[in-house]
């Protein structure tokens, strides 16, 4: 019996570094999109903004998306 425990431990401890490795890989590849995203926010927002320079009576798309995300929340 008491060798049954010290196995099954030693199986949940090699499972819990497992589970510790493969959270840090997925909080690591989470930052990386959460990075990505805010470059392509960036981006939009360039590019957005030099649209309305060249013509001042275009919606934007982020613009008319809160928009309307703000008209059916009311």
């Amino acid at each position: 019996m008491r060798e049954q425990i010290k196995n099954r431990i030693e199986a949940l401890a090699a499972e819990y570094r497992t589970g510790q490795q493969m959270l840090a890989e997925l909080e690591e590849r989470q930052a990386s999109v959460k990075l990505t995203l805010t470059r392509i926010s960036g981006a939009i927002q360039v590019l957005e903004e030099l649209l309305q320079e060249n013509d001042p009576a275009a919606e934007t798309t982020e613009n008319g998306a809160a928009n309307a995300d703000r008209r059916a929340a009311a």
